[in-house]
Order: structure tokens, then sequence, then C-alpha cells
């Protein structure tokens, strides 16, 4: 990091867009390549929809437990906690579309093996969870890329929160078509058939792949290692606090949530009396409620603050989980079903696509992935959790007290704030070059860099309040500890350090990972300066003093 040759400031920063109206979510389909994946990913949701009915009517018809079927959503999700942070690591320092295409094949072998399997008849309950289990794991490499290629396919910014949204409207028409679908085929032509439809389904999206030209990267720093690329980016969460706020809401929504879906096929089962058609069309109608999300959403997000719909699709979800436990008529049970693939859906595009804006490029499959582990780990300990608990007592004390708690987590909710303005996260190469004597190699470290200030007495309150959002900068891009200290001598003159691990990490935060909200950080900090007394940058680098 090295100021211009004045000291001062480089040319100004673009400005953030300015918050505009929410955009149609039908907007991001009139743009080809995102158009052509979310139709194939549209395609690989049914089979995997189809899948899930399968496996778990499966399992239902061996004379499974509630806890047993319940366990089907947690080895679909399981995998994630185990894999889903390192899989965002990958996908941010390979080639996602390589990456994308390797979790695909990894489901297609799995979703072949479990349709030959169960034609033969040598598939039983605890085959079914192991091979939904390898799935899951093709899932967890495949979902922290797929989702940071978004605002790859649609490019303007404006676009992206529909384009967020539009991937929970995929899953959720998937809903409203997969399981009607699948309980049809079940009924029809046996498990095995809904197998082999959902591995068909994998070769679908693997085709679109291959029609996809992803440009090559621009940038011009060896590729990350894994462990290191992992620690930037729980470095990069930990000091982010609207992504922190996000995941909190997250992990007080999601596994309450869990309950509709590890307890919906026992319910339809024990309460309502319905077979696996109808247990399809209830399914069915939690997805078509998603989709009529689709077009209530934009009207309620000018209305009401994100604070205030998140908290209202949680109470809403709380009220279908209290009709779906007294429930005893499927008409009944599936009109309450629509209101919760409303606020399902209504809550998740809200937190994703607010992810999906906040997390810069450079990190944003990590940041994803931590996304998608609290995601998927609450629905897979959720979903036991809830299992347990109807096994303990009943279906219907379980929907009730899942109800009771989310209510409670919803209105706490309200105190994690989850802004509606706009954060400037383009990148901002304000750095310039630094000028260096010696010749550091890339993996000289640790580096440590200091920042000299000169503050006007009547200026130093607003000074630090200000470098406190600098700090926070400079942790998330790469520093591993940062501090700012005042002469005791020249109570004037304050002086920042931090440490960063190699030469190579700085030059991975001059050569990209700064935004433009970071610039704006710099430029609040230093407006406070002494105009007389220019900030001056210096690089420390390791010397190791023999011994003797």
């Amino acid at each position: 990091m090295t100021p211009p040759a004045n000291g001062g400031t480089a040319a100004p920063a673009q400005p953030p867009a300015p918050p505009s109206s929410p955009t149609s979510y039908w907007a991001p389909l009139h743009v080809p390549v995102f158009r052509t994946l979310w139709l194939a990913q549209f395609v690989s949701n049914i089979g995997s929809w189809m899948q899930t009915v399968g496996a778990q009517w499966l399992i239902t018809e061996q004379r499974g437990s509630p806890g047993l079927i319940a366990l089907v959503q947690t080895a679909a999700s399981l995998p994630v906690l185990l894999l889903g942070i390192p899989a965002g690591a990958l996908a941010d320092i390979v080639d996602r579309r390589k990456l994308l295409f390797t979790a695909q094949l990894v489901m297609l072998m799995a979703a072949a093996l479990l349709a030959a399997l169960t034609a033969l008849g040598q598939m039983n309950s605890y085959g079914v969870l192991a091979l939904t289990f390898v799935l899951g794991c093709g899932t967890a490499l495949m979902n922290p890329a797929w989702q940071a290629i978004q605002p790859e396919l649609v490019a303007e910014r404006d676009l992206i929160p529909a384009a967020a949204a539009l991937g929970g409207v995929n899953m959720n028409m998937a809903r409203a078509i997969g399981p009607a679908l699948g309980g049809l085929v079940v009924a029809l032509a046996g498990t095995a058939a809904v197998f082999a439809v959902n591995a068909a389904s994998f070769l679908v999206t693997l085709a679109a792949l291959a029609t996809w030209h992803r440009p090559a990267s621009a940038d011009t720093l060896a590729a990350e290692r894994m462990v290191p690329a992992i620690r930037a980016g729980y470095r990069y969460v930990r000091h982010a606090p609207r992504i922190r706020n996000i995941l909190g809401r997250l992990l007080l929504y999601v596994p309450c949530a869990a309950a509709l879906w590890a307890l919906l096929p026992v319910a339809a089962h024990q309460q309502l009396g319905v077979g696996v058609g109808g247990y399809g069309l209830l399914l069915g109608a939690v997805g078509a409620g998603a989709v009529l999300g689709a077009v209530v959403l934009p009207r309620a997000r000018r209305k009401w603050s994100s604070n205030t719909t998140l908290a209202g699709g949680g109470v809403l979800l709380a009220l279908t989980l209290l009709v779906l436990a007294v429930a005893r008529i499927p008409w009944v049970a599936g009109v309450a079903l629509v209101f919760s693939g409303l606020a399902w859906v209504g809550v998740l595009s809200i937190l994703n696509a607010q992810m999906q804006v906040t997390a810069p490029e450079w990190v944003r499959a990590r940041a994803l992935a931590v996304y998608l582990t609290i995601f998927q780990g609450g629905l897979a300990i959720g979903a036991a959790v809830w299992g347990t608990i109807a096994d303990a007592i009943s279906v219907q004390g379980a929907l009730l007290v899942a109800a009771g708690v989310l209510v409670i987590g919803s209105l706490a909710g309200l105190f994690i704030a989850v802004p509606d303005t706009d954060l400037d996260r383009s990148p901002s190469m304000h750095w310039p070059t630094p000028a260096m004597v010696l010749d550091p190699s890339a993996s000289t470290g640790p580096v440590l860099v200091t920042v000299e200030y000169r503050v006007p007495a009547d200026r130093t309150d607003a000074f630090t309040q200000a470098m406190g959002a600098v700090g926070r900068s400079r942790l998330r891009t790469g520093a591993l500890r940062w501090d700012l200290f005042q002469d005791g001598s020249q109570p004037d003159r304050y002086l920042e350090l931090f440490t960063v691990a190699s030469w190579q990490e700085h030059e991975r935060q001059h050569g990209g990972r700064l935004t433009g909200y970071d610039r704006s950080a710099e430029e609040k900090a230093r407006s406070l300066l002494d105009p007389e007394h220019p900030f001056t940058v210096s690089h420390y680098l390791p010397v190791h003093p023999s011994s003797g």
C-alpha cells in the first residue's frame, strides 16, 4: 500500500449505484446464458424433487420410523457441513465451470447407481440414505460455484437481486412440479424409474454447461492455495458486519423451518391419510406458493423494509405449521402450504440476494459457502431434531413447538438489522504499486505495513471512529492483525499497523480485494487529517538475525 507522490488520495472512486426500485424477478431471463442455465437447473431440480419423493416413500413403504424418514433431508444436507466451506474456497480459486462439471458428474453416477440397485431389488432404507448422502456431496461441491456465477451471467448489478430470487423461484417451481410428477411416476412405474429420471436430469445440466463459454480470469497472481483461501474467507465473513447479520437471520429461520420438510411426509401419511400422489400434490402446493411469492414479493418490498418482510415471512410460516399440526382435511393443509411456500421463498430470496450483492467477487463463493453451510446445516440438524421430537411426543406436538420457536426467532431477528442500503462492492485498484528497493518474493512474510497520520486535536474522536471501518477493511481483505496507536509525546500523531501473511497476500490487497466501499472508508478517515502533514506508508519485511 503506497500513497500517491503528494501523499493525498488518488482519483475519486466511482460512486455506488443509487438504490433502485425492485426489478421484475423475471428480467434476468432475457439474458440468454442465464436463461439456458436457469432452465437446465429447473430440469435438474425437478429430478431432485422426484428423487426426494421416491426416497422418502421407499423408506415409508419399508415401515421406517418418522425419525428415519426425516433423515432423508439430513442425508441430503449434511454434506454441506463437511464440504461446503472447502467447496466455496475451491470455487474462488479454480475455474467454476469445470467445478460445476465435476459436481454434476458425481451426482449423475450416484443417481444412476441408485436407480440400478433399486430396479434389481437390492436397495434398502440405509442404502437410500447412503446414496442420498453422495448426491448431497455433489450438491455441496456445486452450490457455492453456482451461486457465485449468477452475477457473471446477468452482468448488470441491478439484476443481481432478481437473479438470486429466481434461484429460489426455480427450486420452488420445481417443487410444484417435481413431487407431483414423482408421485405419479412412483405409482405407475415404481421408485427405480424416479431415480432414473433424476439421473437423466443431470445430463441436461451438463449439456447446458457445455454451451457456456466463460471468459478467462484477468487475475495475474498465482491461484490461492486451499487452506489460506479458507482462512481468507473466514476473515472476510468475521469482519463484515452486514454479512454476519444476514447469517444471523438465516440461523434464526432455517432450523425451525426445517420442520416443514422433515415432517410433511409423516403428517401426510398419518394425519391426512393421503398416498404418494397426495403427498406430491401437497408439496406441489408449497411450490405453487413459492411461484406466487415471485409476484407478491416485489410489491411487498415496495411497502416494507427487508427487516419487516423477513419477520413477517417467519411468522407466516409459523402459522402454516400451526395449521398443518391441527388439520385433518387434505385441502385445508394444501391451502396453508401455499402460504408456507410464499413465506419460504420470500425470506430466502431476500437473504440470498443480500449475500449476492454484499460479498465482492474475489470472496463471493466463500461467503456464499458459509451461507449455504448454515442453510443446509440448519436443515440437516433441524430435520433430525424435529424427527426426534416427533418420535418422542407426536408429529402434531413437534409442529406446534417448531411454530412457537419460529415466531420467537422471527421477532428477535428484528434486532439484527439487514439494511436495504446498497454497498459499493465493485473492485477498486486505488492502492498504487509499492515503491520497493528490496525485491521480496511471493512467500516473504509476514509483512508489516504502517501508516502514519497527523490529526488535529479537534478531530481525534471522529478520526478514531472512522478508522474502525478502515481496520475492518484491512482485516476483511487479508490482514492478520490490525492496530491503531497514538503517540504519547505527540498526541496528534497516530500510527496504524497491520500485518499480512505474505508479500503475495499483500499484493492481492492491491490487486483486486479492495472495493469502492473500502475506498470510501479510507477517504472518510483521511479527510480528517492535518492537510499540512500527508500520511506516509511504509512496508517492513521480516529479518532473521543470525544466532550466536
